[in-house]
């Protein structure tokens, strides 16, 4: 929990490095809320209704989580991505079918460059990690 309030408190910084664990128990967390985001726009009713009688299984209470979250999720990813030696603009690699969101899952999962790099130190070296 202390890496998702971490990416909350940096929600647009763009800079730097997030080390693997900062990234993933963000969207462990992230996951868990929109699952809980879901189930109470249904228990609630506030769930998008279709003109044809059917609704959606999510509703105003999800997109506001969503949208909420936006800048944060795209900010630790560009950190990530950094952390690995990548520009933040590598996220575009999802526009390939397949091929990209595979690529980039890959980076998100591989260890941090060792050292420094151009966006930063090594944020496992740091001292004000997160433990």
């Amino acid at each position: 929990m202390n890496y998702y309030l971490s990416v909350l408190k940096n929600y647009s910084t763009f800079r730097g490095r997030a080390r693997r664990a900062e990234y993933w128990y963000f969207t462990l967390f992230n996951f868990i809320f929109i699952c809980l985001a879901i189930l109470l726009d249904n228990y609630l009713g506030t769930t998008f209704k279709l003109s044809y009688g059917l609704s959606m299984p999510y509703g105003y209470i999800y997109l506001l989580y969503v949208i909420f979250m936006l800048i944060p999720g795209l900010a630790v990813t560009v950190r990530r991505l950094h952390d690995v030696g990548k520009s933040g603009w590598t996220y575009f690699i999802i526009l390939i079918p397949i091929i990209g969101i595979l690529w980039l899952l890959v980076l998100l999962f591989t260890d941090s460059q060792v050292g420094s790099n151009k966006w930063g130190e090594n944020p496992k070296l740091t001292e004000n990690s997160i433990n």
